[in-house]
Protein backbone atom coordinates (compact mmCIF):
# COMPACT_ATOMS: atom_id res chain seq x y z
CA UNK A 1 0.00 0.00 0.00
CA UNK A 2 1.56 3.31 -1.04
CA UNK A 3 2.00 6.48 0.94
CA UNK A 4 -0.76 9.04 0.85
CA UNK A 5 -0.23 11.75 -1.73
CA UNK A 6 0.70 14.42 0.85
CA UNK A 7 3.30 12.22 2.47
CA UNK A 8 4.78 11.32 -0.94
CA UNK A 9 5.20 15.01 -1.71
CA UNK A 10 6.89 15.68 1.63
CA UNK A 11 9.23 12.68 1.16
CA UNK A 12 10.11 13.81 -2.35
CA UNK A 13 10.88 17.34 -1.20
CA UNK A 14 12.98 16.03 1.69
CA UNK A 15 14.97 13.80 -0.68
CA UNK A 16 15.59 16.73 -3.01
CA UNK A 17 16.74 18.89 -0.11
CA UNK A 18 19.15 16.17 1.07
CA UNK A 19 20.46 15.67 -2.47
CA UNK A 20 20.94 19.41 -2.93
CA UNK A 21 22.74 19.74 0.40
CA UNK A 22 24.96 16.78 -0.45
CA UNK A 23 25.75 18.34 -3.82
CA UNK A 24 26.63 21.68 -2.23
CA UNK A 25 28.92 19.98 0.28
CA UNK A 26 30.57 17.90 -2.44
CA UNK A 27 31.05 21.00 -4.59
CA UNK A 28 32.59 22.92 -1.72
CA UNK A 29 34.95 20.05 -0.96
CA UNK A 30 35.89 19.04 -4.49
CA UNK A 31 35.53 22.19 -6.60
CA UNK A 32 38.61 24.25 -7.49
CA UNK A 33 39.14 26.88 -4.83
CA UNK A 34 41.63 29.19 -3.20
CA UNK A 35 41.77 30.59 0.30
CA UNK A 36 43.66 33.82 0.96
CA UNK A 37 44.38 34.75 4.56
CA UNK A 38 46.05 38.15 4.56
CA UNK A 39 48.27 39.67 7.24
CA UNK A 40 46.58 41.26 10.23
CA UNK A 41 49.74 42.53 11.92
CA UNK A 42 52.12 45.27 10.83
CA UNK A 43 54.93 44.38 8.46
CA UNK A 44 57.90 43.46 10.67
CA UNK A 45 60.95 45.69 10.94
CA UNK A 46 64.40 44.60 9.87
CA UNK A 47 66.32 42.82 12.62
CA UNK A 48 70.07 42.46 13.10
CA UNK A 49 70.65 39.69 15.63
CA UNK A 50 74.06 38.89 17.05
CA UNK A 51 75.93 36.05 15.29
CA UNK A 52 74.86 32.67 16.59
CA UNK A 53 72.19 30.00 16.33
CA UNK A 54 68.73 31.53 16.06
CA UNK A 55 66.41 28.54 16.18
CA UNK A 56 65.23 25.32 14.57
CA UNK A 57 62.39 24.66 12.16
CA UNK A 58 60.44 21.64 10.88
CA UNK A 59 60.32 22.92 7.28
CA UNK A 60 62.69 24.84 5.01
CA UNK A 61 62.22 28.62 4.82
CA UNK A 62 62.83 31.20 2.14
CA UNK A 63 63.98 34.43 3.76
CA UNK A 64 62.14 37.29 2.07
CA UNK A 65 63.15 40.95 2.32
CA UNK A 66 65.18 40.14 5.43
CA UNK A 67 61.92 40.19 7.44
CA UNK A 68 59.84 37.07 6.79
CA UNK A 69 60.24 33.32 6.48
CA UNK A 70 58.16 31.79 3.68
CA UNK A 71 57.35 28.06 3.66
CA UNK A 72 55.78 25.50 1.34
CA UNK A 73 53.21 22.81 2.11
CA UNK A 74 51.58 20.44 -0.41
CA UNK A 75 48.74 22.90 -1.13
CA UNK A 76 49.82 26.04 0.69
CA UNK A 77 52.33 28.90 0.71
CA UNK A 78 52.58 30.72 4.04
CA UNK A 79 54.85 33.04 6.00
CA UNK A 80 55.77 33.69 9.60
CA UNK A 81 57.74 36.37 11.42
CA UNK A 82 60.04 37.54 12.87
CA UNK A 83 62.77 36.13 10.69
CA UNK A 84 64.86 35.25 13.75
CA UNK A 85 62.02 33.54 15.64
CA UNK A 86 63.28 30.53 17.60
CA UNK A 87 60.53 28.26 16.19
CA UNK A 88 57.90 28.32 13.48
CA UNK A 89 54.99 30.54 14.45
CA UNK A 90 51.35 31.11 13.57
CA UNK A 91 51.20 32.19 9.90
CA UNK A 92 51.55 35.91 9.24
CA UNK A 93 49.70 35.23 6.00
CA UNK A 94 48.66 32.15 4.05
CA UNK A 95 47.58 31.20 0.51
CA UNK A 96 45.95 27.84 -0.32
CA UNK A 97 44.77 26.25 -3.57
CA UNK A 98 42.72 23.15 -4.27
CA UNK A 99 42.97 20.63 -5.92
CA UNK A 100 46.29 21.72 -7.45
CA UNK A 101 49.48 20.97 -5.53
CA UNK A 102 52.39 23.33 -4.99
CA UNK A 103 55.37 22.71 -7.29
CA UNK A 104 57.85 25.57 -6.68
CA UNK A 105 58.29 28.90 -4.88
CA UNK A 106 60.68 31.76 -5.66
CA UNK A 107 60.94 35.30 -4.30
CA UNK A 108 62.40 38.64 -5.32
CA UNK A 109 62.13 41.81 -3.27
CA UNK A 110 58.69 41.73 -1.66
CA UNK A 111 57.09 39.47 -4.29
CA UNK A 112 56.63 35.73 -3.73
CA UNK A 113 55.80 33.67 -6.83
CA UNK A 114 54.40 30.15 -6.61
CA UNK A 115 53.90 27.59 -9.38
CA UNK A 116 51.27 24.87 -9.12
CA UNK A 117 50.74 21.42 -10.63
CA UNK A 118 48.30 22.85 -13.20
CA UNK A 119 50.95 25.35 -14.35
CA UNK A 120 49.27 28.41 -12.81
CA UNK A 121 51.59 31.09 -11.46
CA UNK A 122 50.40 33.11 -8.47
CA UNK A 123 52.29 36.16 -7.20
CA UNK A 124 51.77 37.35 -3.62
CA UNK A 125 52.76 40.59 -1.92
CA UNK A 126 55.01 39.44 0.94
CA UNK A 127 54.03 42.48 3.00
CA UNK A 128 50.34 41.56 3.10
CA UNK A 129 49.83 38.09 1.59
CA UNK A 130 47.45 39.54 -1.00
CA UNK A 131 47.40 38.14 -4.54
CA UNK A 132 49.15 40.58 -6.89
CA UNK A 133 48.53 38.66 -10.10
CA UNK A 134 47.91 35.17 -11.46
CA UNK A 135 48.50 33.75 -14.92
CA UNK A 136 48.70 30.44 -16.76
CA UNK A 137 52.04 28.78 -17.41
CA UNK A 138 53.34 25.43 -18.63
CA UNK A 139 52.58 22.51 -16.36
CA UNK A 140 55.60 20.88 -14.66
CA UNK A 141 57.02 18.12 -16.82
CA UNK A 142 57.44 15.76 -13.87
CA UNK A 143 55.98 15.24 -10.44
CA UNK A 144 57.89 17.02 -7.69
CA UNK A 145 59.52 14.54 -5.30
CA UNK A 146 59.67 16.52 -2.07
CA UNK A 147 60.24 15.27 1.45
CA UNK A 148 58.34 16.82 4.34
CA UNK A 149 60.76 19.74 4.83
CA UNK A 150 59.94 21.12 1.36
CA UNK A 151 63.60 21.76 0.44
CA UNK A 152 63.01 20.71 -3.17
CA UNK A 153 60.16 23.21 -3.49
CA UNK A 154 61.73 26.36 -2.02
CA UNK A 155 65.52 25.87 -2.29
CA UNK A 156 65.65 23.84 -5.51
CA UNK A 157 62.70 25.15 -7.55
CA UNK A 158 63.10 23.28 -10.82
CA UNK A 159 61.51 24.97 -13.82
CA UNK A 160 60.82 28.31 -12.10
CA UNK A 161 63.15 31.26 -11.64
CA UNK A 162 63.22 35.02 -11.24
CA UNK A 163 65.85 36.71 -13.32
CA UNK A 164 66.67 40.05 -14.87
CA UNK A 165 66.98 41.24 -18.45
CA UNK A 166 70.05 43.06 -19.70
CA UNK A 167 68.23 46.39 -19.25
CA UNK A 168 67.21 45.65 -15.65
CA UNK A 169 63.62 44.35 -15.91
CA UNK A 170 62.65 41.56 -13.51
CA UNK A 171 61.20 38.49 -15.20
CA UNK A 172 59.65 35.21 -14.03
CA UNK A 173 60.53 32.26 -16.27
CA UNK A 174 58.67 28.95 -16.04
CA UNK A 175 59.31 25.85 -18.13
CA UNK A 176 57.84 22.40 -18.51
CA UNK A 177 55.48 20.29 -20.65
CA UNK A 178 57.20 21.33 -23.89
CA UNK A 179 57.05 25.07 -23.31
CA UNK A 180 59.03 27.98 -21.83
CA UNK A 181 57.17 31.14 -20.84
CA UNK A 182 58.35 34.49 -19.45
CA UNK A 183 56.18 37.06 -17.67
CA UNK A 184 57.00 40.38 -16.02
CA UNK A 185 57.48 40.19 -12.26
CA UNK A 186 55.54 43.40 -11.47
CA UNK A 187 52.28 42.50 -13.26
CA UNK A 188 52.48 38.97 -14.70
CA UNK A 189 52.15 40.24 -18.27
CA UNK A 190 53.43 37.77 -20.85
CA UNK A 191 56.70 38.74 -22.54
CA UNK A 192 57.19 35.66 -24.71
CA UNK A 193 56.39 31.98 -25.09
CA UNK A 194 58.24 29.30 -27.04
CA UNK A 195 57.50 25.64 -27.67
CA UNK A 196 60.41 23.25 -27.09
CA UNK A 197 60.98 19.52 -27.27
CA UNK A 198 59.82 17.97 -24.03
CA UNK A 199 62.00 15.67 -21.94
CA UNK A 200 65.40 16.59 -23.40
CA UNK A 201 65.96 20.12 -22.12
CA UNK A 202 67.06 20.76 -18.55
CA UNK A 203 66.65 24.39 -17.43
CA UNK A 204 69.49 25.67 -15.25
CA UNK A 205 68.67 29.33 -14.54
CA UNK A 206 69.99 32.66 -15.76
CA UNK A 207 73.36 34.38 -15.94
CA UNK A 208 74.17 37.97 -15.01
CA UNK A 209 73.75 39.29 -18.57
CA UNK A 210 70.10 38.31 -19.01
CA UNK A 211 70.46 34.89 -20.64
CA UNK A 212 68.51 31.77 -19.68
CA UNK A 213 70.71 28.66 -19.72
CA UNK A 214 69.39 25.23 -20.67
CA UNK A 215 71.16 21.92 -21.29
CA UNK A 216 69.81 20.78 -24.65
CA UNK A 217 70.22 17.08 -25.40
CA UNK A 218 67.48 16.78 -28.00
CA UNK A 219 69.66 16.17 -31.05
CA UNK A 220 73.28 15.00 -31.15
CA UNK A 221 75.78 15.81 -28.43
CA UNK A 222 74.28 17.90 -25.61
CA UNK A 223 75.05 21.60 -25.50
CA UNK A 224 74.28 24.59 -23.30
CA UNK A 225 71.70 26.83 -24.92
CA UNK A 226 71.63 30.57 -24.13
CA UNK A 227 68.20 32.20 -24.55
CA UNK A 228 67.61 35.95 -24.21
CA UNK A 229 65.36 36.55 -21.20
CA UNK A 230 63.88 39.69 -22.78
CA UNK A 231 62.85 38.16 -26.13
CA UNK A 232 63.05 34.36 -25.86
CA UNK A 233 65.45 34.13 -28.81
CA UNK A 234 68.35 31.67 -28.67
CA UNK A 235 71.58 33.62 -29.04
CA UNK A 236 74.26 30.96 -28.49
CA UNK A 237 74.76 27.21 -28.32
CA UNK A 238 77.96 26.13 -26.61
CA UNK A 239 79.69 22.81 -25.92
CA UNK A 240 82.56 22.58 -23.43
CA UNK A 241 85.60 20.76 -24.81
CA UNK A 242 85.60 16.96 -24.50
CA UNK A 243 82.16 16.90 -22.89
CA UNK A 244 81.02 13.92 -24.94
CA UNK A 245 77.46 12.65 -24.80
CA UNK A 246 76.93 12.99 -21.06
CA UNK A 247 77.04 16.69 -20.25
CA UNK A 248 75.98 17.91 -16.82
CA UNK A 249 76.08 21.57 -15.81
CA UNK A 250 75.44 23.55 -12.63
CA UNK A 251 75.19 27.29 -12.08
CA UNK A 252 76.84 28.91 -9.07
CA UNK A 253 78.13 32.31 -7.97
CA UNK A 254 74.50 33.44 -8.00
CA UNK A 255 73.51 36.93 -6.85
CA UNK A 256 70.35 37.65 -4.83
CA UNK A 257 67.18 39.30 -6.12
CA UNK A 258 67.25 37.48 -9.47
CA UNK A 259 70.44 39.16 -10.69
CA UNK A 260 71.68 35.87 -12.12
CA UNK A 261 74.67 33.56 -11.76
CA UNK A 262 78.24 34.40 -12.71
CA UNK A 263 79.72 30.91 -13.12
CA UNK A 264 79.04 27.48 -14.55
CA UNK A 265 80.52 24.09 -13.66
CA UNK A 266 80.44 21.35 -16.30
CA UNK A 267 81.33 17.68 -16.30
CA UNK A 268 81.40 15.22 -19.15
CA UNK A 269 81.44 11.49 -19.64
CA UNK A 270 84.28 9.14 -18.74
CA UNK A 271 87.34 10.64 -17.07
CA UNK A 272 86.67 14.21 -18.17
CA UNK A 273 87.19 16.33 -15.03
CA UNK A 274 84.76 18.98 -13.87
CA UNK A 275 85.64 22.49 -15.03
CA UNK A 276 84.63 25.97 -13.93
CA UNK A 277 83.64 28.72 -16.35
CA UNK A 278 82.96 32.42 -16.02
CA UNK A 279 79.77 33.63 -17.65
CA UNK A 280 80.57 36.94 -19.31
CA UNK A 281 78.80 38.56 -22.23
CA UNK A 282 80.04 36.02 -24.79
CA UNK A 283 80.83 32.32 -24.56
CA UNK A 284 81.85 30.94 -21.16
CA UNK A 285 85.50 31.60 -20.27
CA UNK A 286 87.57 28.90 -18.56
CA UNK A 287 88.50 29.78 -14.95
CA UNK A 288 90.90 27.27 -13.40
CA UNK A 289 90.37 28.78 -9.95
CA UNK A 290 86.85 27.36 -10.09
CA UNK A 291 87.87 23.83 -11.08
CA UNK A 292 88.47 22.59 -7.53
CA UNK A 293 85.78 20.43 -5.99
CA UNK A 294 83.60 22.63 -3.80
CA UNK A 295 85.00 25.92 -5.13
CA UNK A 296 82.60 28.87 -4.98
CA UNK A 297 82.53 32.32 -6.55
CA UNK A 298 81.63 35.53 -4.78
CA UNK A 299 82.19 38.76 -6.65
CA UNK A 300 85.48 38.22 -8.49
CA UNK A 301 86.99 36.02 -5.81
CA UNK A 302 87.09 32.23 -6.10
CA UNK A 303 87.14 30.50 -2.70
CA UNK A 304 88.04 26.88 -1.98
CA UNK A 305 89.28 24.71 0.87
CA UNK A 306 92.75 23.15 0.81
CA UNK A 307 94.02 21.08 3.78
CA UNK A 308 91.95 22.94 6.36
CA UNK A 309 92.73 26.36 4.89
CA UNK A 310 90.26 28.58 3.07
CA UNK A 311 91.97 30.27 0.12
CA UNK A 312 90.68 33.24 -1.87
CA UNK A 313 92.01 33.73 -5.41
CA UNK A 314 91.40 36.10 -8.27
CA UNK A 315 88.96 34.30 -10.53
CA UNK A 316 90.60 35.84 -13.60
CA UNK A 317 94.22 34.78 -13.17
CA UNK A 318 94.18 32.50 -10.12
CA UNK A 319 96.47 34.78 -8.09
CA UNK A 320 96.13 34.22 -4.36
CA UNK A 321 94.55 37.12 -2.47
CA UNK A 322 94.35 35.73 1.07
CA UNK A 323 94.22 32.52 3.10
CA UNK A 324 92.87 31.69 6.54
CA UNK A 325 93.13 28.48 8.58
CA UNK A 326 89.66 27.27 9.62
CA UNK A 327 90.24 23.53 10.10
CA UNK A 328 88.95 20.58 8.05
CA UNK A 329 85.61 21.37 6.46
CA UNK A 330 83.95 22.63 3.30
CA UNK A 331 82.42 25.77 1.88
CA UNK A 332 78.66 25.33 2.20
CA UNK A 333 77.36 28.70 0.98
CA UNK A 334 78.24 32.23 -0.03
CA UNK A 335 76.22 35.44 0.05
CA UNK A 336 77.14 39.11 -0.35
CA UNK A 337 79.94 39.93 2.09
CA UNK A 338 80.15 36.40 3.54
CA UNK A 339 81.69 32.99 2.86
CA UNK A 340 80.36 30.21 5.06
CA UNK A 341 82.44 27.14 5.96
CA UNK A 342 81.13 24.17 7.95
CA UNK A 343 83.87 22.28 9.80
CA UNK A 344 83.90 18.57 10.49
CA UNK A 345 82.80 19.38 14.08
CA UNK A 346 79.78 21.30 12.66
CA UNK A 347 81.13 24.73 13.51
CA UNK A 348 79.97 27.50 11.22
CA UNK A 349 82.83 29.81 10.25
CA UNK A 350 82.05 33.00 8.33
CA UNK A 351 84.79 34.88 6.46
CA UNK A 352 84.92 38.22 4.65
CA UNK A 353 85.49 37.39 0.94
CA UNK A 354 87.43 40.61 0.32
CA UNK A 355 90.03 40.33 3.07
CA UNK A 356 89.76 36.79 4.46
CA UNK A 357 89.04 38.16 7.95
CA UNK A 358 87.00 35.86 10.15
CA UNK A 359 83.64 37.46 10.95
CA UNK A 360 82.17 34.83 13.28
CA UNK A 361 82.63 31.25 14.46
CA UNK A 362 80.26 29.13 16.57
CA UNK A 363 78.93 25.60 16.90
CA UNK A 364 75.67 24.82 15.11
CA UNK A 365 73.89 23.37 18.12
CA UNK A 366 70.68 24.23 19.93
CA UNK A 367 69.12 22.90 23.07
CA UNK A 368 70.16 19.31 23.69
CA UNK A 369 70.35 18.37 19.99
CA UNK A 370 74.14 18.01 19.85
CA UNK A 371 76.29 17.97 16.72
CA UNK A 372 76.13 14.33 15.71
CA UNK A 373 74.44 15.06 12.41
CA UNK A 374 75.41 15.18 8.75
CA UNK A 375 74.74 18.36 6.74
CA UNK A 376 72.22 18.18 3.94
CA UNK A 377 71.15 21.04 1.65
CA UNK A 378 72.08 24.58 2.74
CA UNK A 379 70.46 27.96 2.10
CA UNK A 380 71.89 31.43 2.80
CA UNK A 381 70.29 34.88 2.42
CA UNK A 382 70.17 38.28 4.13
CA UNK A 383 72.89 37.33 6.63
CA UNK A 384 71.24 34.06 7.70
CA UNK A 385 72.29 30.46 7.06
CA UNK A 386 69.93 27.47 7.24
CA UNK A 387 71.25 23.89 7.25
CA UNK A 388 69.19 20.73 6.93
CA UNK A 389 70.48 18.18 9.46
CA UNK A 390 70.46 14.49 8.50
CA UNK A 391 70.80 11.36 10.60
CA UNK A 392 74.13 9.54 10.34
CA UNK A 393 74.80 7.44 8.36
CA UNK A 394 72.74 9.20 5.72
CA UNK A 395 70.23 6.87 4.06
CA UNK A 396 68.73 8.56 0.96
CA UNK A 397 66.21 5.74 0.62
CA UNK A 398 65.08 5.85 4.26
CA UNK A 399 61.74 7.25 5.34
CA UNK A 400 61.60 10.73 6.84
CA UNK A 401 61.96 9.49 10.40
CA UNK A 402 65.16 7.66 9.49
CA UNK A 403 66.43 10.36 7.14
CA UNK A 404 66.18 13.47 9.34
CA UNK A 405 68.16 14.13 12.51
CA UNK A 406 65.19 15.39 14.55
CA UNK A 407 61.55 16.37 14.07
CA UNK A 408 62.85 19.94 13.55
CA UNK A 409 65.84 19.23 11.30
CA UNK A 410 66.45 22.77 9.98
CA UNK A 411 68.82 24.85 12.09
CA UNK A 412 68.95 28.59 11.35
CA UNK A 413 71.79 30.89 12.34
CA UNK A 414 72.71 34.55 11.96
CA UNK A 415 76.23 34.92 10.68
Amino acid sequence: MGLPTGRRIVATVAALVVAAATGIIAYRVLAPAEVVTTARADYPALRTPEPGVVGRLPVAPLIVDGRLRVYAAPRQVYADQPVDGRQRRTPYWSYRRWPATLDAVVASGTTVVSRWSDGELVALDARTGQVVWRTDGPEPDRERAARRTGVATVWQPRGLSVTRTGDGRDVVVSSGAGQVRAVGLPDGGQLWRVDVDAGCREPLGADTSGKLLTVDGCAGSPAVEFRDVATGAVSTRWQPPDSGDDLTATLFGCAPEGAGCAALRTAGSGDVPARGWLLDTGEPVAASALDAVGAELIGRTAVAMADGTLVGRSVRDGAERWRVAVGPGRVIAVQPGRVHVLTEENELVTVDPTTGAQLSRFVLDIGSDGTGWAPGPVYAADGYVVVERLRRPVDPEGDDQRYYFTAEPLIIAAA
